[in-house]
């Protein structure tokens, strides 16, 4: 990985040294060239979901650590603050960073209460915000903000609309879904719904729970008679491990196959499991057990460093620091022409990262990915991940609808799935 990054940076330099010899003016004025670039990056430290915020700083850190702490010809300075995983908190530090840090954008997060904060105040500011694992649909959709920009990240349907394609086309065509009760489950299950149901299929039930769930017996119970022939899970975190474990020990594991949102299996989740996850089907953008060349080195580098494999949180932010420093490269650091800086951010194709080959924005901001189908598999040293077998190419936010057709249809919600009678 740190070869890839090398290459990149010289063939930056290079182009901006061949521009200036034929009279291109610079485009940082020589005051704010000695000026290092502030990155204010929001984390979950506390709370409930602090072990995310810890690896979130992980992966950003590793990235610029790795290009020496620069972009452009600009040395970068990161400010972190804790969000502590409440929304109040993270507007009011998202303040303290841009007012008082003065820090030139802001970067992270990751529960979408926290984002929305953080995104409704620099709507009003024009602080440039990237959001690399914040998946509300609507910040790239309906409500877009232009200065909220998701480099690296998805929205909550972005992955569960191919694997409904997917499941289909196994044969199945009783579906019960079963998810947490808030934004990101209702937003996960419909994507799935909407497709699985277009395709011929049926949701035969859904049920919703509360966020830390301790004990899933009574719904455990009802998924046993509610005749499905799989069972889609949206689970994140503790609620994930806690349903898998459950899954397997009431006797579901090997009799309904389940399969999860990309979350449910997400190495903060796995790595700590043992034969009870394996076998779980999921999409997502990022495999950690894929044998593309670059992923493996990004892997190997990231177990290396923190001993453990990478989670969605750490590679999310790996990447997206990976994409506006490719974007900084080609207006040489110029982050004080925000328009430009974001025009040339939306425009920047990022190629040969561990997001995929070719990677684009849409025109909403929202990344365009070869999305893989997902099975968690025990490598040969005991360690789960997720090992992809199957591909779908360039999976846009709107699967393979129109965009403003698809925008005029509520957002998804628990009284809104998409499902076709």
């Amino acid at each position: 990985m740190t070869k890839l990054l090398t290459s990149r940076r010289s063939l930056l330099k290079s182009s901006a040294a061949a521009a200036g010899a034929i009279g291109m003016p610079s485009l940082v004025r020589a005051a704010d060239a000695a000026r290092p670039i502030r990155i204010g990056l929001l984390a979950p430290l506390t709370g409930v979901i602090a072990a995310g915020g810890k690896e979130l700083v992980e992966g950003f850190q590793m990235y610029w650590e790795q290009v020496g702490m620069m972009a452009g010809t600009r040395k970068v300075e990161i400010v972190i603050e804790d969000d502590a995983s409440n929304p109040d908190t993270a507007l009011q530090k998202a303040r303290r960073l841009v007012e008082q840090a003065n820090v030139d954008f802001l970067f992270g997060n990751i529960l979408a209460n926290t984002g929305l904060a953080v995104a409704n105040y620099v709507k009003n500011t024009g602080t440039p915000y990237f959001i690399p694992v914040i998946a509300a649909d609507d910040l790239t959709q309906r409500t877009r903000i232009p200065n909220v920009i998701r480099v690296a990240g998805y929205t909550a349907s972005q992955t569960a609309h191919p694997l409904g394609d997917w499941a289909y086309k196994q044969g199945y065509r009783h579906v019960a879904t079963i998810s947490q009760d808030y934004t990101f489950g209702h937003e996960q299950c419909g994507g799935f719904a909407q497709v699985f149901t277009e395709a011929g299929g049926k949701i035969v039930q859904q049920f919703w729970h509360p966020l830390n769930t301790s004990d899933f017996s009574s719904y455990l119970g009802q998924l046993v008679t509610a005749g499905a022939d799989a069972i889609f899970a949206m689970e994140t975190g503790a609620d994930s491990t806690r349903f898998i474990q459950q899954y397997a020990s009431f006797g579901l594991k090997g009799r309904i196959p389940l399969l999860g949102s990309m979350n449910a299996t997400d190495q903060s989740v796995i790595r700590t499991m043992g034969a009870d996850a394996e076998g779980i089907i999921s999409c997502a953008h990022f495999a950690e057990g894929s044998t593309d060349p670059v992923t493996v080195k990004f892997v190997a580098d990231y177990e290396k460093r923190y001993q453990k494999l990478p989670s969605i949180y750490g590679f999310s932010h790996y990447s997206g620091a990976m994409w506006v420093d490719e974007a900084l490269g080609k207006i040489r650091g110029n982050v004080e022409d925000r328009a430009l800086f974001l025009k040339t951010v939306l425009a920047t194709e990022l190629v040969g990262s561990p997001l995929g080959k070719t990677v684009k924005l849409d025109a909403y901001g929202n990344p365009v990915y070869d999305v893989m189908v997902r099975k968690v598999v025990k490598r040969p040293d005991g360690k789960l991940w997720n090992e992809p077998f199957e591909t779908y190419p360039q999976v846009s936010q709107f699967w393979k609808y129109d965009p403003e057709t698809y925008m005029k249809q509520p957002p998804y919600s628990r009284t809104f799935q998409g499902i076709k009678a």
